[in-house]
């Protein structure tokens, strides 16, 4: 009998062994076996998954404002160095106002548009500054976050606890079962009360919780997406207005160098090229005149590809399409010829060169010192004709008539040789 008592002992404590190796096992893994609540089940797994995404949303914010920064202190020491930049050209323009001098009014024009970029970049550092740092450092030091994790980490204490008191529970369910006696009974009545009481806490305390975290990582959520809207927003205003300044200062920069382009290039045009030929005339002939073979092979007609609004005395204005002959051309990139009755300089890249042959008939026909504005509006007349073939059309048609009066005077002679006989 005593053999049998030590081996029912033995093995009602490997029993016991055996379940609380279970249920500390299960505990490790998670406590769902033991809780048994899918709905608590739900509130954990809900719980942690989004403290998990706070948890990522704070870190991103943090990332950001940490970006910004040094973003906003890296554009700072740009634009001092700009900002001096801008002091040098504007000095230098102010202090040199020679009219003669062709970097004056340029230096001003890029110091004042450098120095108001600079102040519109100034503006935009304000803004990631004001409106993009300081919401979201208040919402990574925020209250809302804190009380939730604050929640959080309570429910998972209470859980904790529930965990403990379940495995006190199947403990005293096991001694019961070994000895009924009623103060087992007693303890065990007490343990699943205090269990029942501690699930409770635990589900009121769960969903508390998981309301506070969806709250906090929604306006997360939002508050991150305005500020990286205000972020592009700012930025593109920025691009924006920089832009416009630029656009006009490279307007200006480029009327100013096309100015001093014309105020030196008919000077320099007629010293490099119309007085050596003269020059070569008169070596040659013992006149100052124009050979006409010179002028048949330095003139042609061209074809205005590119309309030219004149700047300076000495220009001449083109437009699209029209007709001019060209009488020099220069290496810098500027001709001089006739269009419409006036004489002047023009680039030569907004002209397309035409026949050839075309231009040495009129040239040979009349002086180019010599033809009348309508000379040459007949010869633009003739020109138009002959590209759109219209001479054609006008041969064809006195061929016409031609044939027409040779068959009628036929037809006449026949009937009057008839009479005759």
């Amino acid at each position: 009998m005593e053999s049998i008592k030590r081996q029912a002992s033995k093995l009602r404590e490997q029993v016991a062994k055996q379940q609380q190796a279970v249920l500390k096992q299960l505990g490790h893994f998670g406590s769902d076996a033991i809780i048994a609540d899918e709905a608590e089940l739900h509130c954990h797994e809900q719980l942690q998954n989004l403290y998990d995404s706070t948890r990522a949303a704070k870190h991103f914010q943090k990332d950001l404002v940490r970006g910004v920064e040094n973003f906003v202190t890296t554009s700072s020491k740009q634009m001092e160095i700009v900002q001096k930049l801008a002091e040098d050209c504007f000095k230098y323009g102010s202090l040199n106002p020679n009219s003669d001098s062709v970097l004056a009014n340029p230096s001003l024009d890029f110091g004042a548009s450098h120095s108001s970029v600079e102040k519109e970049r100034e503006i935009f550092l304000k803004i990631l500054g004001a409106q993009v740092c300081e919401p979201l450092r208040a919402s990574i030091r925020g209250a809302p976050l804190e009380d939730a994790r604050h929640l959080t980490h309570h429910y998972d204490r209470i859980r904790h606890e529930v965990e403990v008191q379940a495995a006190e529970v199947a403990k005293r369910q096991l001694k019961y079962t070994e000895a009924k006696g009623s103060e087992s009974s007693t303890k065990l009545h007490y343990a699943e009360a205090k269990l029942t009481e501690m699930k409770s806490t635990m589900m009121a305390l769960g969903r508390e919780a998981t309301a506070a975290m969806s709250s906090v990582y929604a306006q997360q959520q939002h508050l991150t997406l305005q500020q990286l809207v205000t972020m592009v927003d700012a930025e593109r205003c920025f691009h924006q207005n920089a832009s416009a300044i630029l656009e006009k200062l490279h307007s200006e920069m480029i009327l100013e160098k096309q100015r001093s382009n014309s105020d030196l290039q008919p000077t320099s045009v007629e010293k490099d090229l119309f007085v050596p030929d003269v020059l070569r005339n008169v070596n040659s002939n013992g006149s100052g005149d124009l050979e006409p073979s010179t002028q048949e092979e330095t003139s042609f007609i061209a074809q205005v590809i590119h309309p030219f609004d004149a700047q300076a005395f000495g220009e001449l204005s083109l437009s699209f399409g029209d007709a001019v002959v060209v009488h020099q051309v220069s290496p810098n990139g500027w001709s001089e010829g006739e269009c419409n009755g006036k004489a002047g300089w023009f680039p030569s890249a907004y002209i397309e060169r035409k026949d050839k042959a075309l231009g040495n008939k009129f040239l040979a026909w009349s002086s180019t010192s010599t033809v009348t504005a309508t000379v040459r509006l007949v010869l633009q007349f003739f020109n138009i004709i002959w590209d759109i073939r219209i001479i054609n059309l006008v041969w064809w048609g006195f061929v016409e008539l031609g044939i027409w009066i040779l068959n009628y005077w036929l037809s006449w002679k026949i009937l009057n040789e008839r009479v005759d006989f």
